[in-house]
């Protein structure tokens, strides 16, 4: 036995290369979860990290040696491996990989997993057999010695044009205005779908940190930093864009600045989005998550739809779109899902939603979000490094027992005026605090101090 991987995460793969992840481990990986779902064809992509070509030509090697066909499609975002996994699957896609780390630091990378038609992998569903079958030198020796009758094949049968014409086809082209757009890909992979989109759509591209470069010479790529945040908001403000939009290095989150250069928290784009797809839905189902709620379920109740609340997570979001056929589900995170996506997210989709937006209401986003923000204040996740995270949870939940209590995912307690959820990281012993209010900024000010003095005392 080799000893545990320590590079197992909640729903994917994260590690310190080259001693976390490496060649060989992602080897091991990628036949265990093959043989995990009984692969014969696999899609795989890679993001642009110095370590992730290597990483991907070993996975490669070890899958066509054991027979299964692959589906190599270079360089992409998450997204693109999904769309060529739900949208290949009558042409027998049994799954995909995806070598990415996303918003970590240049020396990480990581393997993210879906089953056929896009379907995510995670801990309850299958990745700790990965992990353990991975780990196991006799497990992959025997896996290995079951010999194909040959070997499986290279193909490059993705066709990026279709992934191209999907996401357009989420929005009325021709009603969309000319618009000036700042575009900050943080030297991940949204720069080159980029470039694909600029030559179908009446945008001006103001292009920031847009070559893909695995040395990250403008820092991480993960927009929800404050430090992340200047860069583009003063692009916005210098150039009277529009818009302002940012990804994180796979580009599966798509963050916001209105055209006053101000970062728009994800939370009030859940509700926009909720709202706009319930405009081609009506009557649908609308999910969320539990960390902020008030005004995701106010305004898609407003529009006639219907707001289900779910954990926070891909695996269990997309599990829970499928259960209630839901057309759209938002985390506060810039998670965007989507019915017509595969049930999967996208950072292309909510950009294109929210120009169409504006092309058809005439006005910027900060019109559309000012009043919310008004109505339903909020703290921002606010994170603290405690000892014991069970400990800390049970003294806030004896303090608060008079409130009105969910555990859909970590501790939420609603009074009439405010309401906050406080939950554990999957990966560090930190504890994620949210609060909002009706209206009351003073009020949000006054329950987050007293939260958080909780908290870390």
């Amino acid at each position: 036995m080799l000893e545990p991987l320590k590079c197992f995460t909640a729903y994917d793969v994260r590690g310190r290369v080259p001693e976390e992840l490496n060649s060989d481990i992602a080897g091991r990986i990628g036949l265990a979860f093959c043989r995990s779902i009984g692969a014969r064809k696999l899609v795989v992509g890679r993001d642009m990290r110095l370590s992730s070509p290597e990483i991907a030509e070993a996975l490669l090697i070890v899958l066509i040696k054991a027979g299964i066909d692959v589906v190599d499609i270079g360089l992409c975002g998450t997204e693109e491996m999904y769309f060529a996994v739900f949208s290949g699957e009558a042409d027998g896609v049994d799954g995909g990989i995806m070598v990415t780390a996303s918003h970590n630091p240049a020396d990480y990378n990581g393997m993210k997993f879906v089953r056929q038609g896009a379907r995510p992998m995670s801990r309850d569903s299958g990745l700790l057999d990965v992990a353990r079958n991975a780990a196991s030198a006799d497990w992959y020796r025997e896996a290995l010695a079951q010999k194909p009758g040959k070997s499986g094949n290279r193909l490059e049968a993705f066709d990026k044009n279709l992934y191209l014409s999907h996401l357009l086809s989420s929005v009325e082209s021709g009603g969309l205005k000319p618009l000036t757009l700042v575009v900050n890909g943080g030297n991940g992979c949204a720069g080159p779908v980029i470039d694909l989109l600029e030559e179908k759509l009446p945008f001006t591209f103001i292009k920031l940190n847009h070559q893909p470069d695995g040395t990250f010479p403008n820092g991480v790529p993960n927009p929800l930093l404050p430090e992340k945040r200047e860069v583009t908001a003063q692009a916005v403000l210098e150039h009277g864009a529009d818009l302002g939009i940012a990804w994180d290095g796979d580009f599966d989150r798509c963050f916001f600045y209105d055209e006053k250069g101000r970062f728009i928290e994800g939370y009030y784009i859940v509700g926009l989005l909720g709202v706009a797809m319930l405009g081609r839905y009506p009557g649908g189902t609308i999910l969320h998550d539990p960390r902020l709620i008030w005004n995701t379920q106010e305004m898609v109740r407003a529009a006639g739809g219907r707001p289900v609340m779910t954990k926070t997570g891909h695996a269990f979001i997309k599990e829970k779109m499928r259960q209630e056929n839901a057309v759209y589900g938002g985390e506060m995170s810039a998670h965007h899902y989507f019915r017509e996506f595969g049930y999967c997210d996208s950072g292309m989709l909510p950009w294109l939603l929210v120009c169409q937006l504006i092309s058809e209401q005439g006005k910027g986003l900060s019109a559309m979000v000012d009043e919310r923000m008004r109505a339903y204040p909020v703290s921002g996740e606010i994170n603290s490094t405690v000892a014991d995270p069970d400990a800390v949870i049970q003294k806030v939940e004896d303090r608060y027992s008079d409130g009105a209590k969910d555990f859909t995912d970590g501790l939420s307690v609603s009074y009439s005026s405010y309401r906050f959820n406080l939950r554990k990281s999957n990966t560090e012993p930190v504890l994620r605090l949210n609060v909002e209010t009706r209206a009351d900024e003073q009020l949000l000010q006054d329950k987050t101090e007293e939260l958080l003095e909780l908290i870390r005392s």
